[in-house]
């Protein structure tokens, strides 16, 4: 399968990158064909601006800015991301990507008087790799924003393909022994993808 890993960390020697590095790896083991998208290494601009805006909802225009995302969203069978959570949402870089690059047209397709219809129906599987600083208790009292994000709304775009959420709560207080079992575990996970 080609898989589109979407990286979002600024920091190469964070944990988070271990899990980068171990999604990646495991993937490229189980025969995917896998492109990279490490959104800080490759300078994405995550602000929408006022002409993208404008332009929005015109299909003819809305992808240019963001016309080489799109076709390597486009050309995947499966989408893995890989984020921490930061204020109990996606990291800005990755909610920016989501803002310019999931357009009408592409992303979801909108007709007047029907239903929103999903666009993404290409994605044959879905998975996030998510860190928590906060234990599960508190992300689940606060409703757990990335969670829906991804097992909500993106699955939706693709038409409900299946999904893995595979999150490590309370990072701040995690131990070396729980840090090796959840590597252990995405790895697993990549290679069952």
């Amino acid at each position: 399968m080609r898989v589109l890993v979407i990286y979002a960390h600024p920091l190469p020697e964070s944990f988070h990158a271990t899990l980068h590095r171990t999604a990646v790896e495991a993937l490229r083991e189980a025969g995917h064909e896998v492109d990279d998208l490490d959104l800080n290494a490759e300078g994405f601009n995550p602000v929408l601006s006022e002409e993208e805006r404008r332009h929005y909802h015109d299909e003819t225009r809305n992808r240019a800015p963001v016309a080489g995302y799109v076709a390597r969203l486009a050309r995947a069978e499966a989408l893995v991301l890989c984020f921490p959570t930061w204020c109990m949402g996606l990291p800005a870089i990755l909610k920016g990507f989501c803002d310019r690059v999931l357009v009408p047209g592409f992303a979801f397709h909108l007709a007047e008087g029907k239903p929103v219809q999903p666009g993404l129906t290409h994605i044959r599987r879905l998975a996030a790799i998510v860190t928590y600083g906060r234990p599960w208790w508190m992300v689940w009292s606060c409703a757990n924003p990335p969670r829906m994000v991804v097992m909500r709304y993106l699955r939706w775009l693709t038409g409900k393909a299946p999904t893995r959420y595979i999150a490590q709560y309370h990072m701040n207080q995690a131990s070396q022994a729980q840090r090796a079992r959840f590597i252990a575990r995405v790895r697993r996970e990549m290679l069952a993808l």
